[in-house]
């Protein structure tokens, strides 16, 4: 995962909250609960990094720390709250 680009589902809304941000699915109708506001800002920077490690490293998680959050982002890809970000190739015409 650590290699992998990653983004927010688009039917996806994350609602700050002062423990971190509540993600809801409209499609699913999931809430989850983001209890730490670091992890909200790395769920916030997937789309802006080409993968999850620049995330980590951009929202400054110590590296010690990975482990949580991509057990974190794994738990959320499985409710479909983060997806695999596909890279659309412009033609060189």
């Amino acid at each position: 995962m650590l290699d992998e680009s990653w983004g927010l589902s688009p039917a996806v809304a994350l609602r700050p909250e002062p423990f971190g941000a509540m993600a809801y699915h409209f499609g699913n109708r999931k809430l989850t609960f983001l209890k730490r506001m670091q992890l909200v800002e790395v769920v916030r920077g997937l789309a802006e990094h080409p993968d999850v490690r620049s995330t980590l490293v951009a929202a400054e998680v110590p590296e010690q720390d990975w482990p949580g959050y991509l057990s974190a982002l794994r738990g959320l890809a499985e409710t479909d709250m983060i997806r695999p970000r596909v890279e659309v190739e412009e033609d060189a015409a």
